[in-house]
């Protein structure tokens, strides 16, 4: 290993706690990526890698098991994405009655089309097929697509377990497995599902599995040691738990009883500057009440939370990201799987019960705002 590589480590406060780990790449260039790849990249008009991509493409396109921990905002979506199409590219093509040879799980339908939307985009330069498979939807569209053959599918748990039981496809072209937000998975009961959908008898054993958390508890590591073969492991930052140091943060503790929609309304009024604003709340209950409680007081108010039907969701992340609503209350729906497109420089959050449950809050506020990739 060069000195640069391990300066650029320093830098950038990447860890690697496996040996022989391929240098990081400093330039879109060097990662050999094919021509489509890199057509892509001009056209979205990304400066430089992130320090995720630029230590885990080198090592994803080894073929190798590996472990990624990072935060969101940091480009974790192509960490795994382009190395997946230039793995799809490099395989015999579809035939009828196969599976998809890409295959990566999410926790959230959220998360599950925000990934979907950077596989197609990334997708349509190499013609790679992709589709996003998860519940609340209509499951006609899903079947379709995947009785006409795709590369890439990207699902929730139990969908896709809904689909591989009644025979819509199968997992035996599967060689590149992707766990994303994992920890976040098991948080949500998850577990169960991972383990039938892994434990499948057609599951080639020989595949390249990539796992990606925020964070690193015991149930994830234990997890990650079933199912990964001698993989590398690369952390960004810290594993201690920290907001972004760049984010400007007020922190203001009220009682029970002053903590109210009326108190709410008067927050608003002063953050209220043409930000787009963005409330959390730990439950439903809470987040419906205040979103009744802001309309009727005449602010442009709308709701998000795991008892929304999926068009009702899509409805008020639609019309908050253009702005006609600007203001969105939501629940634990939004901690992670909404993804870096709805943060700005024009975007404020605040959290109801912050202090109940910080480490959701503290991933609300790990974005970044400057120019980077995926």
């Amino acid at each position: 290993m060069s000195c640069w590589g391990y300066s650029y480590r320093g830098l950038w406060d990447i860890t690697v706690e496996v040996r022989d780990v391929p240098k990081p790449v400093r330039y879109f260039r060097e990662a050999n990526f094919l021509d489509y790849c890199m057509q892509a990249i001009t056209k979205s008009g990304f400066v430089e890698p992130t320090p995720i991509q630029s230590q885990g493409w080198p090592m994803a396109l080894k073929g190798r098991d590996m472990i990624g921990i990072v935060q969101i905002g940091y480009g974790k979506t192509l960490s795994y994405l382009l190395p997946g199409l230039v793995h799809v590219g490099a395989q015999p093509r579809l035939e009828q009655g196969d599976g998809p040879i890409v295959l990566i799980l999410a926790p959230t339908r959220e998360l599950s089309v925000q990934i979907q939307e950077e596989s197609a985009k990334f997708g349509s330069y190499s013609r790679t097929r992709s589709t996003c498979i998860y519940g609340g939807a209509s499951k006609g569209p899903q079947i379709r697509d995947l009785r006409r053959g795709v590369e890439i599918v990207i699902a929730t748990p139990g969908r896709l377990i809904d689909m591989l039981e009644a025979g819509h496809t199968n997992l035996r072209r599967v060689t590149y497995l992707v766990l994303d937000e994992a920890d976040r998975m098991l948080d949500m009961g998850f577990e169960p599902q991972i383990q039938k959908i892994l434990a499948q008898a057609c599951i080639r054993p020989d595949r390249q599995t990539l796992y990606w958390s925020a964070t690193w508890p015991r149930e994830v590591e234990s997890l990650a040691r079933q199912f990964l073969q001698n993989p590398y492991k690369v952390i960004i930052g810290s594993l201690d738990l920290k907001a972004n140091h760049s984010i400007h943060q007020i922190v203001e503790v009220i009682s029970e009883h002053e903590k109210c929609p009326r108190y709410t309304c008067k927050l608003l009024s002063d953050l209220m500057d043409g930000s787009r604003i963005l409330i959390f709340f730990q439950t439903k209950k809470d987040c419906d009440k205040v979103t009744r409680q802001l309309r009727m007081d005449g602010w442009p108010a709308l709701s998000i939370h795991g008892d929304k039907a999926q068009a009702e969701r899509d409805y008020a992340l639609t019309e908050f990201k253009s702005g006609k609503s600007p203001i969105m209350a939501a629940t634990d729906v939004a901690a992670r799987g909404l993804g870096h497109q709805l943060y700005s420089q024009n975007l404020k959050t605040a959290g109801y019960k912050s202090l109940s449950f910080r480490e959701m809050v503290i991933f609300r506020l790990k974005y970044r705002t400057d120019k980077s990739s995926g």
